[in-house]
Formats: structure tokens, C-alpha cells, sequence
């Protein structure tokens, strides 16, 4: 499993704030801690589950005892799949230092036996009941055939064999849920970390007395009780989509249905083109057994007589649309008497949690609910949403934004509108429309501001759609990177890395000690004291050097055998072999970068398609490859009616997806979309970027503008356009004019021009 870098920063955050607390923590007692508390503020889609286990698996790295985790979903379909995931999924990878086990499979030697950590995972119904006597929670109930305590108790002393008491972390993925009485019950364990996942900061009070400790004794702020990823960062990695279409249809749900089942069709061309597997999904959101009226509706009734939205939908898809009634699911607890059952080819699931496991092995493409479908239900591939608003509710927009917003396949595509989140909202009236807009508008803004929202609206008939058809057909080739002539020099730095396998010194750490609770004694002697152990938890090499190389550049991981068996080796964190690992990481990720080339490869180019934009803010062009563009700055509109002004076909290039360029950069923005593309005549296409400063900086800079090829057709070459008049020496030397910047001879110059006519001439002319 592979972290983007902002998850590797903000995991990074969670475990050094821990640790950083941990050297001098606050006490309730002579032996209990008062637990760090951090809040992962995060896009949905942004990957907090990566982040929350790799920050597990970083904190074990660094303590001297393994840590016991328990972590924590409210629903029980969220919570299985987290089990899965982690156990032996796709994120099992990062908790290779972790034993998974569901919470109530846990006995005594789990938790005595402390060769590796152990995650425990369940959902808070398992133990969430106050009065423990009279519960009927197995959690605190004694298992006698495995321990003389229960489970409960069990976790509130967790000893090791040698009387050692095990970290305790708490790992709740939905803390907006977080109840006050099961807060509470969680503070009886005496954890050392109280860790949250949410979109919001809703705080239960007895946690808040907490984190009002945090703050005035230890001086902390509001910000460092949070861990947020900018969403900036999840658009630019390419998990989430990066507009959201939103339209209003005051008109009957047949209209706005049809225009989605059109949009769809023309999704799955799109994504065919490209030769992806991307298979379009759309979910239908609507009441259950209510009319259009509102009414509580008759179920004693034939099928092709009820009224039900459900129903209609889903006779509305088959009958008029044609739809396959196996792609279709209906997700509800629709009511269906004896005498009148729905046809044999009518997937109903109304068993709910029950039903999940039987409705996702569906992989069904159009998917009927209200909003009780469960949250664990997040497939990329759905990217339309019809919604009823007349349902009465005002949070069923904005619960089912997250459920369209993932990107399939994690990048953005060339066509915006496989980018693109596709809502259509039915409204009896304007003023509903209105009151949607407005709260969407608010949750974009607080939780996926990089997430451009665009609206349209149809009072009757096809809408007016945003997306812009291009005027003649154009092709771009595909940009990318050839790391060939890295391999080797990368493999002489890999084969010289020390095998620590058989190493007992260079492996052992040193420095910093950490004190851990122990029971000294026996009998009436026992007594708990705090002593100060100096060595961590071991990892693998392989886990440290990958996660080194990820800081820097994630691709450069893809070069790397790091399958080689002395990576097996296991090593403290701060050892002489983890310090040289990381040496090497960083050696690696720099030859990467500097052996690699960017390549345009011609032999799989793509057809220019439509462009999404925003009627608000369209300008229209007479020489554009699209009748207007939107979301131009000053600078960019200027420029672009300069460039229509030649005569030559070109294009506003979308922010995210269309033509991306790779940055060889350690660390940095891995790619670069420019601002326009011109083609000049059937041998060059330039790319063009208005606002390039920082990219003259770079040490990339050359290979920016020097691109290989591969495949023949016409050449693609990069021209930069910065304000101002600047010099071979990258100084600012005047305040007027343009410069355009280009490659010569293998070395970046500048061309100064005194109007933007003339810089953009040069761009789309010159030579050099």
C-alpha cells in the first residue's frame, strides 16, 4: 500500500505529537496518564483509514512495549470491512507490526503474549451499555474457559507476561458519533491516546474536560489538537473528483432521470476511449413508502399500480429506458403485501446491515435508496445522484455528496467529465432549489473547498447543460515518465545497502527513554512503578526504507527491489541502520529524479472532448477548440484573447486531468497542468503557462521544458510566460512587459517582450 505524501505528513503529525507528549505527560494520578487526544480532520475520500494505520504502525515503531489499539466504527458493515482491510486487505501492508482481531475474539494470552501489537476491532455496540453487571455485552462477561476476568477487565490491566502494562490507543473513524456515555466507559480503560476521525469537531463533554487540560496545562491550542489535510491535497492526488455538477429540475422525475441516464451513457464512452475500467454508477435517492404526495401508500396493490417512488423509478428505468433489471438494486425497506410480491426481477435488499454483504457482491449500476444504505457503501464508479428533495429533510444533499465524491482509479482523467461528481435534483419549486444550493455551497466551502461546485437549472425540457462540446477534432499525446536509465544507477545504491539480518549491534537503538507502568513483586507486594526502557519496538527495514522513499518521491518505490531478503531484517527506529536507510532512501529518490526523463509518448494520444464550465462565469471566443472557458483570472483572460487573436486552434487546459505534465521534484507538486495549449500547425503544439514563477525555481526547470518523445507525431514544447522583465539569472529586473521563457542549447533563457501580443507570438512561433 502506497501513501500519498500529505497521508505520510499528517500520520507523521499524529505519531510525533504522541511521542512528543509521551516525554512529558500529564497525570491523574500517581499512575494514570491523561490521554493525548488528536483530532483527523479529512476530506471524505482523502484515505483516513491509511492515515490512522500507518500512524498506529509509526507509534509502535517507537515505544518499547507493543500497544494494544482498539479501534472503533459505529456501524457494523463499516466496521467489517475496516477488519478485513487491515487483517489481510489492502491496508494490511501498513500494520505488518500488528496481530487484527475482531474485539470479541480477544482472550488473556492475546493480551499477555506480547510479540507484536494488537488490533482489536469492533464497533461501539459491543461494549456501550452502562450498568456492566446487568449487561449482556460479552465484553463484560468472564469467559471461564479462558481467563478469570472478563474481557473488560482484561484491557483495563493488559500486563504482559512480565508484568509490563501495554499502551493503550483508541481509534474511533466516525468521532463525530462519539457519545458522551461512551466516552465515558472508554476513559475506564485508561487509554494513552484517544484518537478521532471526522470531518467536524463535535466534541462530547467529557471529552472536552480533556482537551481543556491539554490546553491550559500543557499550553496547547485548538491547532495542535487537530491534524488536517488540506483538500487541496486530496483534489492534486486525485482521490476525490474535482467538480460537482449540480442541476435543479422543477420538473416531473422522468425528466431529470432521462438526463441522467444520457449523461451516464456518455460517461461510459468516455471512460471506454481511454480504455478504462471504469463501469459509470448512479444511485437514485428517495423516500420509501410514501406518493408523490407525501401519503403513506397502499402496498395492496398490483405492481404496475403503485406509486411508490421506488417503484416508479425502477418502472420508469426498465420500461422507458430499457435498463437491465439485474444492474438494478433497490435498497430500502419498501412494503410488499403477500398477495401483490413485486416481479421476480425486482432486487429488493430491505434487511439493511443484513442485506450488505448479498448487495455488494451485486456490483449492481443503479442503485434505488433512501438514506438508510449504509455507510460503508463508497464506490468510486458511482458518479450521478438523482435526488427527490420534496422528501422534507434538509441534510440529504449534503449526506450523499461523500458518496460521489471519490475519483476511480485515484487520478484524474483527460476528460473533465470523468472528474466530474453529476448531482440532479428534483424540487417542486424554485425557492427549494435555492435552499439546496445554499447548504451544498456551505459544505463545499467548510469541507471540500478545492472542489469546484457548478450549477445549472431546468424549469422544463433538456437543461442547459455546462459541458461544451469541442468544435473540431484535436489530439494530445500522453505525458509521462521514463525512469529506464534510473534502474541502474538506483540498484548500485540498493546493492550496497548492508544486509542487518545477522547484524545484533547496528540494529539496537539509542537515545531517548520512555517510561512505561510495571507490577513489581508478588502477592501483597505488588506495586506499580514507572520504569524508563531505552529500546523500541523492532520494524523491517523494507518498512522503513519504503516509507523513507515515499517522503520524497512515491514513484521512485516502482524502481527499488525491495523485495531483496535482507530487507526481512529487523531494526529499532532510531538504530544506526535506520539512520543509514534513511540515507539511502533519500540518495535514491535523488537519482530518481535526476536519470529520469519526461516523455511525450505519441503512440497513445487522446481526443480532446468537452470542456466542463460554469455559466456564471463563461467567456466566449471565436478561435477557441470550445465556444468559452470559465475560472480565468485576469492575467489568463487577457491572455487568452490575445491568443485568439492568431488564428490558431486552442484550448483553456483544465486545472485537473486534460494534458499533465510530471515534475521530477523530490517532495513537491509531482505534476503541472499548463494554462493553455495551442496547436501551431500539424509539427507543434505548444503548452503555455501564464503564471510560471515558481516553476523557473526549480531545479526541474530543464527537464520541464525539454521533453523526449517517443512515437512520431507533431512535438509538444512548454513556453512559460512570468510578468515583468527577468534575466538568464532568474532575477526580476523590471516591473513592465512579459517574458517568455524557453530552452536553448540545454540551458532555460528568457525572451522579454514589451506587449502581450508580442509574448504571445513568441510562444506560438519562435523557436528556440
Amino acid at each position: 500500500m502506497e501513501l500519498k505524501p500529505f497521508q505520510l505528513r499528517a500520520s507523521t503529525q499524529i505519531a510525533e505529537r504522541f511521542l512528543e507528549y509521551l516525554n512529558a505527560p500529564l497525570f491523574v494520578t500517581a499512575t494514570k496518564r491523561v490521554p493525548f487526544y488528536q483530532n483527523l480532520s479529512a476530506l471524505t475520500g482523502s484515505g483516513k483509514t491509511v492515515v490512522l494505520a500507518d500512524a498506529m504502525e509509526q507509534i509502535r515503531s517507537r515505544l518499547p512495549v507493543e500497544p494494544i489499539v482498539l479501534w472503533l466504527s459505529k456501524g457494523k458493515v463499516v466496521v467489517w470491512q475496516t477488519y478485513a482491510n487491515l487483517s489481510a486487505g489492502k491496508y494490511a501492508s501498513l500494520l505488518n507490526g500488528y496481530r487484527t482481531k475482531p474485539l470479541l475474539e480477544c482472550k488473556q494470552a492475546d493480551i499477555e503474549q506480547a510479540d507484536r501489537g494488537l488490533m482489536l476491532v469492533a464497533t461501539v455496540g459491543k461494549f456501550n451499555q452502562r450498568d456492566k453487571e446487568q449487561s449482556d455485552r460479552k465484553v463484560y462477561q468472564v469467559d471461564l474457559d479462558y481467563a478469570d476476568h472478563s474481557l473488560w477487565e482484561l484491557l483495563k490491566k493488559r500486563e504482559t507476561e512480565d508484568g509490563k502494562r501495554r499502551p493503550f490507543l483508541i481509534v474511533y473513524d466516525e468521532g463525530h458519533n462519539l457519545s458522551n456515555q461512551q466516552t465515558e466507559l472508554l476513559l475506564e480503560l485508561e487509554p494513552d491516546v484517544i484518537l478521532a476521525a471526522s470531518a467536524t469537531t463535535r466534541i462530547p463533554e467529557v471529552l472536552e474536560r480533556i482537551i481543556n487540560r491539554l490546553k491550559q496545562d500543557k499550553g496547547w491550542k485548538s491547532s495542535d489538537l487537530v491534524t488536517s489535510i488540506p483538500s487541496s491535497a486530496v483534489v492534486e492526488a486525485g482521490l476525490v473528483k474535482q467538480h460537482v455538477l449540480l442541476g435543479g429540475y422543477m420538473t416531473p422525475m422522468e425528466a431529470a432521470v432521462n438526463d441522467m441516464f444520457e449523461q451516464m451513457e456518455k460517461l461510459q464512452g468516455l471512460a471506454a476511449q481511454l480504455e478504462l475500467p471504469i463501469q459509470p454508477k448512479a444511485i437514485y435517492v428517495s423516500n420509501t413508502n410514501l406518493t408523490s404526495t407525501g401519503e403513506k401508500e397502499d402496498s395492496m396493490r398490483p405492481f404496475q399500480e403503485r406509486t411508490a417512488r421506488p417503484i416508479l423509478i425502477w418502472r420508469h428505468l426498465v420500461g422507458n429506458l430499457n435498463v437491465d433489471p439485474r444492474d438494478i438494486a433497490v435498497y430500502c425497506n419498501l412494503k410488499f403485501h403477500a398477495n401483490y410480491p413485486p416481479p421476480a426481477n425486482f432486487r429488493l435488499f430491505a434487511g439493511g446491515e443484513a442485506d450488505y454483504d448479498t448487495f455488494s457482491a451485486g456490483n449492481y449500476r443503479h442503485i434505488i435508496f433512501n438514506l438508510s444504505l449504509q455507510e460503508g457503501w463508497d464506490d468510486p464508479d458511482c458518479y450521478l445522484a438523482y435526488i427527490d428533495k420534496d422528501m422534507g429533510s434538509k441534510d440529504q444533499i449534503t449526506q450523499v455528496i461523500g458518496r460521489v465524491l471519490r475519483q476511480p482509479g485515484a487520478r484524474h482523467y483527460p476528460h473533465p467529465e470523468l472528474n466530474t461528481a453529476h448531482f440532479y435534483i428534483r424540487t417542486d419549486e424554485k425557492s427549494v432549489f435555492e435552499e439546496v444550493l445554499s447548504e451544498v455551497k456551505a459544505q463545499i466551502a467548510a469541507e471540500s473547498p478545492d472542489v469546484s461546485l457548478i450549477v445549472y437549472k431546468s424549469d422544463s425540457g433538456k437543461a442547459a447543460k455546462p459541458a461544451l462540446a469541442a468544435k473540431k477534432t484535436r489530439f494530445l499525446p500522453e505525458i509521462s515518465v521514463n525512469s529506464a536509465e534510473a534502474i541502474l544507477p538506483i540498484r548500485r545504491i540498493t546493492d550496497n545497502i548492508h544486509d542487518y539480518r545477522n547484524d545484533p549491534v547496528n540494529t539496537v537503538g539509542r537515545g531517548s527513554q520512555i517510561k512505561v507502568l510495571q507490577t513489581i513483586g508478588r502477592g501483597e507486594e505488588r506495586r506499580r512503578e514507572w520504569v524508563e526502557v531505552e529500546h523500541s519496538n523492532l520494524v523491517t527495514a523494507r518498512w522503513m526504507f519504503v516509507r523513507e522513499l515515499q517522503k520524497y518521491h512515491w514513484q521512485a518505490v516502482h524502481v527499488c527491489d525491495i523485495e531483496d531478503p535482507k530487507f526481512d531484517a529487523r531494526i529499532e527506529h532510531n538504530s544506526p541502520a535506520a539512520n543509514r536507510l534513511r540515507e539511502s532512501a533519500e540518495r535514491v529518490a535523488q537519482t530518481y529524479c535526476e536519470y529520469s526523463t519526461v516523455v511525450q509518448n505519441h503512440l497513445a494520444f487522446w481526443r480532446v472532448g468537452d470542456v466542463v464550465v460554469d455559466p456564471r462565469d463563461r467567456v466566449d471566443f471565436k478561435n477557441a477548440l470550445h465556444d468559452g472557458y470559465s475560472t480565468l483570472n485576469t492575467l489568463e483572460k487577457k491572455f487568452a484573447f490575445a491568443l485568439d487573436e492568431t488564428g490558431h486552434d486552442w484550448m483553456r487546459n483544465p486545472a485537473k486531468g486534460g494534458l499533465e505534465i510530471p515534475l521530477l521534484d523530490s517532495g513537491k507538486t509531482k505534476s503541472w497542468n499548463p494554462d493553455f495549449i495551442v496547436w501551431v500547425d500539424d509539427l507543434e503544439i505548444v503548452a503555455i503557462d501564464t503564471k510560471g514563477d515558481h516553476l523557473i525555481l526549480e531545479d526541474s526547470a530543464r527537464k520541464l521544458f525539454d521533453l523526449a518523445s517517443f512515437g512520431e507525431g507533431p512535438k509538444l514544447k512548454v513556453r512559460l510566460v512570468t510578468e515583468g522583465e527577468w534575466n538568464s539569472y532568474v532575477d526580476k529586473v523590471g516591473v513592465h512587459g512579459y517574458t517568455v521563457w524557453g530552452l536553448k542549447r540545454g540551458k532555460v533563457l528568457p525572451m522579454y517582450c514589451h506587449t502581450l501580443e508580442e509574448a504571445v507570438r513568441v510562444c506560438s512561433e519562435v523557436s528556440y
